[in-house]
């Protein structure tokens, strides 16, 4: 016999005494026999005489689909009792070669569920415990505890209250071994939000404010002798403005800090006389020190216990389907099939093995190693997402930016051009024509409608004399872009100030993908950018379908185009440049903090920038996004329905690789920059969430509201209604996100609970990409090399497909 084969038949002998040792742990646990269950089919054919031998047991290491009691195949769910290959064992409801309904899973380890499982995740109601004796009692959900549910850890703390994805978030109460208690709210597992604590030994008291599990914020400390501190915490002490007073009403205002030197304030005596009598000496000489050094030395609050295996990180050792496969994969409780994990034995003959005993040796020696690395990283998965969401950093918003371009003064190499534009500009708006109307006919949207204009030095009949070398000047269709301004309420005057006033317009420093430059007026509210003749094309061929769109629908997403113009300049260069002018999304009295770029697709879709050097002007792509944006549910609904108009219009036009530009303003940002959340909740919909409060339990109002203070703005002054409309200066939420350590191209991430007010503004642009021959090539290229369904350049319907079912993902009505 080879040294392979021994070690073949001794791994088959150690699971044979496993599952012994199992079925013995299961009968006591239980009360249970199991010797009389035909572990396979082979088995209950074979050795249906031989109730409990050793050849029984050891079929079921291979136990096949179908077997317990009779299951013919995992088609109808039926009541099984399974030890598995790995020696866990089974009794419960059993569906398609899962657990399924109620049943009891036994862990080799000790851990134990006995609940509610669906499709192999614990699922429902069930109580988990651990061999340290600690359990939890609640809801479970895709194999963490989620909802509501109690938890007993083993030293005697008990927690009751809210949790999402295996950790403490929401309002909760928990009661310490020591006889302490807390009651309030939780986020990521810590104390965090509104709150009490409670001290056993000594009766003192603390309600306010916590974060990161510390005292943090305004609050207020009693003490049991009438002491009282209500002021500025920070890190557990007073730090800031805060008043201590005595029993006697006497009392002590100032700056705090456990620094001496920045420590100041003044004693104001009680105003009862015989109580200044009599505590006046004695309060004179107290030092305000001794809050830290005495009043506070017992205030320790209790550290939170940590959970060493959690639910979600318990394997199954469970068959993958019920499709003739023999082999057990194990599967994690939220229902994520490890791979590659089958036994040593199982898997001999996949390896090259010969008579030789060193390298049979090196070979199982290497196997080890590989199934124990395997092994170590899958259930690292699980704490690892769990540590990221609990390890979130507060959010800030990125350093300021300078202003964006540079000016295009005297010696630049573009300057002759930018006056080219500004004086074809002020010659085409404002030269005399008929009244634009609303109601064009179709000749004012053919191709060949376009006035050529020659602009010499020495000025002419219709041109004013200027100091740039003779060019030509070309308005394409300038009886539409005319009716456009109007229909956009663009006032002539303002808009040739804008684009041709003393100011000078401002370069961006990098083209886009396209090749293509983009310019700003000085006001920021144009936008111009160069084309070529191919998109030019593009949008004098969809120019009659895009006029009717913007002028049916007021709230259209699609960019605003305002002219479409060609300067030729003469002399050695001879070359055309097309543009166009179109309006920039990001004007607005708010501040941008956050852009956005989002296409639906992940091919490329990260910016390449370290975080050092992310600034207010960086522009985001789809899987740099960690927030669902909430709107409120009637612009939600005009929304949804303006999206699907707009992407109809796109994908009848044969247009691709638009995106949504998306900007956001916080609204709540402290002097450090950091961002300031809204009452965090629970990722649960249709749950109310109610949040302790120094008083009592006020159920949160849902919802993006204005500050009483900006409410009061709008009311007063009516005339910045109007500027709120969809897609510009809207009040809203986001809700942070957080993606998964193994899915690296997740597009959208778990909810974390976590929600910012902000001011958004977006809208659909690059919006002139018709699914050209060379956007065919580059789609039958990158789907030889990726995913096709990965990339941005496909057929304009799957496109328009794609774009709206991530869209719909990422923006959500706030109910």
């Amino acid at each position: 016999m080879s040294k392979e084969q021994s070690g073949v038949i001794k791994a088959w002998e150690a699971t044979i005494r496993k599952t012994q040792a199992a079925k013995k742990r299961a009968n006591s646990i239980f009360g249970i026999s199991l010797a009389h269950i035909p572990d396979d089919d082979h088995a209950a054919s074979s050795s249906a005489a031989s109730n409990g031998d050793e050849g029984s047991s050891s079929s079921g290491g291979d136990e096949g689909p179908g077997s317990a009691n009779g299951g013919g195949g995992g088609t109808e769910c039926y009541y099984a009792e399974k030890v598995l290959p790995n020696g866990d064992y089974y009794s419960g409801q059993w569906y398609d070669n899962f657990p399924n309904g109620r049943g009891k899973y036994l862990w080799t380890d000790g851990c134990m569920y006995v609940g509610e499982w669906y499709k192999g995740k614990t699922m429902g109601r069930g109580r988990f415990s651990w061999p340290s004796g600690a359990t939890y009692e609640g809801e479970f959900k895709s194999g963490y505890m989620d909802g509501t549910g109690t938890y007993s850890a083993a030293n005697g703390d008990i927690y009751r209250g809210q949790w999402v994805m295996n950790l403490k978030h929401g309002h909760g109460i928990k009661h310490f071994a020591n006889g302490d208690w807390y009651e309030g709210d939780w986020r990521r597992g810590l104390q965090e939000g509104q709150g009490k604590y409670q001290w056993k030994t000594t009766s003192n008291y603390y309600v306010g404010e916590w974060k990161n599990g510390n005292i943090c914020g305004k609050g207020t400390f009693m003490w049991e002798n009438g002491n009282r501190y209500d002021g500025q915490w920070e890190d557990g002490v007073p730090k800031g403005n805060g008043t201590f007073t005595f029993p006697d009403g006497s009392f002590y205002v100032g700056n705090w800090s456990k620094d001496p030197t920045e420590q100041n304030g003044s004693y104001y005596p009680s105003a009862s006389p015989s109580a200044a009598a009599s505590h006046s000496g004695s309060q004179l000489e107290w030092d305000p020190q001794d809050v830290y050094n005495v009043y506070l030395a017992d205030a320790q609050v209790c550290p939170c216990e940590k959970v060493a295996v959690l639910p979600s990180q318990k394997k199954l050792a469970v068959w993958n389907s019920s499709k003739h496969s023999e082999k057990a994969r194990r599967l994690s409780v939220d229902g994520r099939v490890s791979v590659g994990v089958e036994r040593a034995f199982e898997r001999m003959n996949m390896w090259d093995g010969d008579d030789q005993g060193a390298s049979s040796a090196a070979a199982a020696g290497a196997r080890r190693d590989m199934e124990a690395e395997l092994l170590g990283m899958m259930e690292m998965e699980e704490s690892n997402f769990a540590a990221s969401l609990n390890k979130m950093l507060p959010m800030r918003v990125p350093k300021a930016a300078k202003r964006q371009g540079d000016a295009i003064c005297k010696g630049h190499k573009n300057y002759e051009l930018m006056l080219n534009l500004q004086l074809g500009i002020r010659h085409s708006v404002g030269r005399p024509g008929p009244a634009a109307s609303l109601d064009l006919k179709a000749s004012a949207f053919d191709p060949k409608e376009k006035v050529w204009t020659r602009f010499p030095p020495e000025g002419s009949k219709h041109t004013p004399p200027h100091n740039c070398s003779e060019f030509k000047w070309k308005d394409y269709c300038p009886l539409v872009f005319r009716s456009l301004r109007k229909l956009f309420k663009v006032d002539a005057a303002d808009y040739m100030l804008s684009i041709c006033g003393d100011n000078a317009l401002r370069e961006l420093s990098s083209p886009g993908k396209s090749g293509s430059f983009f310019y700003l007026t000085h006001d920021d509210r144009y936008m111009i950018k160069t084309m070529k003749k191919a998109e030019v094309k593009v949008l004098i061929r969809m120019l009659a379908a895009y006029y009717n769109h913007v002028r049916a629908f007021d709230n259209t997403l699609v960019i605003r185009f305002y002219g479409l113009h060609c300067v030729k300049l003469t002399g050695p260069a001879q070359r055309k440049v097309r543009f166009i002018i179109m309006g920039n999304l990001f004007v607005s009295e708010y501040a941008i903090h956050r852009r956005f770029d989002l296409k639906g697709s992940s091919l490329g879709r990260i910016t390449d920038k370290p975080e050092s050097e992310i600034d207010a002007n960086t522009i985001l792509k789809d899987l740099d996004l960690n927030f669902i944006f909430k709107l409120q549910k009637a612009w939600f609904q005009e929304f949804c329905r303006q999206v699907d108009r707009d992407c109809e219009l796109l994908e009848q036009e044969r247009i691709m690789d638009y995106s949504l530009l998306v900007g956001i303003h916080f609204r709540d940002v402290a002097s450090n920059r950091e961002i300031i959340p809204t009452k965090s909740e629970p990722p649960t919909p249709g749950k109310n969430t109610h949040f302790f409060t120094l008083s009592t339990e006020v159920e949160r109002e849902e919802g993006p509201r204005l500050s009483k203070a900006d409410m009061d703005q709008l009311l007063l002054d009516p005339t910045k209604w109007a500027r709120i409309r969809l897609g510009m200066n809207m009040p809203a939420r986001v809700e942070r996100t957080v993606r998964r350590n193994d899915c690296e191209l997740q597009l959208v991430g778990e909810p974390t609970g976590e929600f910012y007010d902000v001011i958004m503004t977006f809208g659909i642009i690059d919006i002139l990409q018709d699914y050209d021959i060379s956007k065919k090539l580059e789609h039958a290229y990158k789907s030889i090399q990726y995913d096709p369904t990965s990339i941005s350049a496909v057929d304009p319907k799957q496109y328009s497909r794609r774009f709206r079912d991530f869209i719909f993902r990422i923006f959500a009505e706030d109910s």
